[in-house]
């Protein structure tokens, strides 16, 4: 767990080593037939090119393990763990809960809430809980205790219906609103006495919590920040002014980095997932030759009817939607094989990028408890469940001094 003065002595350092490294980990490898840092270290590259799709899955959640990689990979290995190692936060029993709260809820997603509750210790006992972007409002109707209130902001008028019904039958007090917390008028709906909870409410909305509910004076504030990707601009704002200062331009793209790290899927969700990229990366290929441009092609989201296509057929198509001139007779085979050496390679290539993965996301949580604390919050920062149920598993807990 980080607080006081840690919080900005371990950004710092963060900044430091992410800065430094740029060159290494902003090049995608998927975008990219050959990526800028492998003239420098020909040995590491050739390893990772070498390795197999298989051994790259069993190390994409862990590349800092992969210690016997030529170097720079260990040092940097070694200074990624020691950077973005951050402890838990404190746990306290949670009340036990009516059998009947989880029903409907995802398994998963019922342990992340019990989680994250099991975390939430404030010096004075919320009085009114507000669920910020709440869903069916799962987490708030856990938090609520006796003599408490409880309020659920949601945007989407299905979920807050459903949510409303379910407060009902479980006789809870519980107000389900319908709103868009981006909008203006949002500011109106917190007050001083609220205690806002956010669990893994994305990029922009976690963001207008944090202002609003400091601009309000809410006492206290818990927030699982996700998705840094998801903000209506197109490169990052700083909050703090640590990070107002860093020379760090992160864009969308290297935000999205942190939520390349996911809970293992099952087989046929990661064949179907591994069959689109190898195809995507085959096309790539071809479209370079086509157009004599030794650059990527972006393509749009596919459905995955695509891929029952015949590859033939499906490399005709996507070249047809993206108004390619005719791509005339191709050795198939050939280039569907090359399509999934790439993934492999790809795949692999991106264990470098790996290892700044969590310090980047530690980096981008940093800067939020940073802002809270310029707020006059005391803020605690560290982890409320293992990596294995979500890797979006920082929490921050903010009170006011």
């Amino acid at each position: 767990m980080l607080t006081g003065e840690h919080l900005l002595a371990r950004f710092t350092a963060l900044d430091t080593f992410l800065t430094a490294h740029q060159a290494l980990w902003k090049p995608r490898p998927f975008t990219h037939l050959q990526l800028p840092w492998e003239a420098s270290y020909p040995e590491l590259s050739s390893r990772l090119r070498g390795r197999s799709l298989e051994e790259a899955e069993n190390a994409h959640n862990q590349p800092a393990e992969l210690l016997d990689a030529p170097e720079p990979f260990a040092a940097l290995a070694a200074s990624s763990l020691e950077l973005s190692a951050v402890g838990e936060l404190p746990a306290h029993d949670l009340q036990i809960a009516d059998r009947r709260l989880n029903v409907d809820v995802p398994g998963r997603k019922w342990q992340q809430i019990e989680a994250f509750a099991s975390r939430l210790s404030f010096v004075s006992q919320p009085k009114h809980w507000l669920d910020w972007c709440s869903g069916k409002g799962h987490l708030g109707r856990r938090l609520l205790g006796a003599d408490q209130q409880l309020t659920c902001l949601e945007y989407d008028p299905a979920l807050v219906a459903s949510g409303q019904a379910l407060s009902q039958r479980h006789h809870l007090q519980a107000l389900h609103v319908e709103q868009d917390v981006l909008a203006a008028n949002t500011s109106l709906l917190l007050r001083a006495e609220h205690t806002p909870v956010a669990l893994h409410a994305c990029g922009d909305l976690h963001v207008r919590l944090m202002h609003l509910a400091s601009a309000a004076g809410c006492q206290q504030l818990a927030i699982a920040p996700c998705c840094y990707n998801r903000i209506s601009r197109t490169e990052y704002q700083a909050l703090s002014r640590a990070a107002s200062r860093s020379a760090l331009q992160l864009s969308l793209e290297d935000l999205a980095l942190p939520m390349s790290e996911t809970v293992t899927a099952g087989a046929r969700v990661r064949r179907q997932r591994d069959s689109s990229m190898a195809r995507r990366l085959a096309f790539d290929l071809l479209q370079r030759q086509v157009r004599g441009v030794d650059d990527y092609l972006p393509t749009p989201s596919l459905p995955s009817a695509w891929l029952d296509k015949p590859f033939a057929e499906y490399c005709r198509d996507l070249a047809a939607l993206k108004e390619l001139s005719t791509i005339g007779q191709q050795d198939w085979p050939a280039l569907e094989a090359a399509g999934w050496q790439r993934l492999a390679e790809v795949r692999n290539l991106e264990l470098l990028r790996g290892l700044f993965r969590r310090p980047l996301e530690l980096w981008l949580n940093l800067d939020r408890a940073l802002f809270l604390s310029e707020q006059g919050y005391v803020v605690r920062l560290g982890t409320f469940c293992n990596a294995h149920l979500t890797p979006r598993n920082f929490l921050l807990l903010a009170e006011r001094r």
